[in-house]
């Protein structure tokens, strides 16, 4: 009985490792590392702009040190590794592990990777949402799979309200900041009024975005990854992904209004 027992605790305190262990792999095999470098590069290029528009440009090493630390790869890494962890059964994680795990349907992340980061420059961005509306006119076999899967994945609804809540955490942190003071109804008003102008920028985005990566997919890649999508464990892992990854949108985007709001003071003195 007291081998049974001794057993019995060391399966269990060996359980967790496996646990973590397979998170892992599910990481590795989503591509998350790349996924967070491009977040990271995208946060980077955002922090300039914000330093020219805002800082006119003043915002030196103090303010370089300060983005490099809100956007830490490690720490991003680890909000999506508990997203995932928490979003997933284990069983749920073996099965997105097993579909992901193959020549043809890694291919497809990796597709989506190199869309993204070239969507970085303004004239290949222009050009994914010019080939979408021409998608559009031809009527293209295409096109159906991949509005289909920005419908089954709420794509739209789910990217516009993570973007109004980042701005929300934005305005909220300037003004926490005391950069400009603003009641939290008046944070409310204003990003709601921009709601249609975002709703159109994120659409448009979006479906140039994933018409542009997909393209070099077959129709039968596309419709399995579509029909995954569609399944309750495609469904699972869809929304463990974006509570993960707007949990660190909204205290990134909280932080850089906090960060503005301090250099901004720091300029005045």
């Amino acid at each position: 009985m007291r081998a049974l027992c001794l057993s019995l605790v060391l399966l269990l305190a060996a359980a967790p490792a496996w646990a973590n262990a397979r998170v892992t792999v599910l990481m590795d095999v989503l591509q998350i590392d790349d996924v967070v470098d491009i977040l990271r590069a995208e946060g980077f290029a955002h922090a300039e702009v914000l330093n020219e528009d805002i800082l006119d440009g003043r915002g030196g090493a103090f303010w370089e040190s300060q983005i490099r630390q809100i956007y830490t790869a490690e720490q991003i890494s680890e909000r999506i590794r508990k997203a995932l962890s928490e979003g997933l059964s284990s069983e749920e994680i073996d099965i997105v592990i097993d579909f992901y795990n193959t020549q043809e349907m890694s291919r497809i992340i990796t597709l989506e990777n190199a869309a993204r980061r070239a969507m970085a420059d303004p004239e290949v961005e222009q050009a994914a949402r010019d080939a979408y509306e021409t998608a559009v006119d031809q009527e293209l076999a295409q096109l159906k799979l991949v509005n289909e899967f920005i419908a089954v994945n709420s794509l739209i609804d789910r990217n516009l309200s993570g973007t109004m809540s980042a701005y929300i955490q934005f305005y909220t942190g300037l003004s926490d900041g005391r950069f400009m003071v603003q009641s939290e109804a008046d944070i409310l008003e204003e990003v709601w009024s921009q709601q249609d102008a975002i709703l159109d920028d994120t659409s448009g985005w979006l479906k140039g975005f994933l018409f542009m990566a997909y393209q070099p997919l077959s129709i039968e890649v596309l419709e399995a990854h579509v029909a995954f999508s569609s399944s309750s464990v495609g469904q699972a892992l869809n929304a463990a992904l974006f509570d993960g990854f707007e949990s660190v949108n909204l205290d990134i985007s909280y932080a850089l209004g906090r960060a503005v709001a301090l250099n901004a003071e720091g300029d005045e003195i």
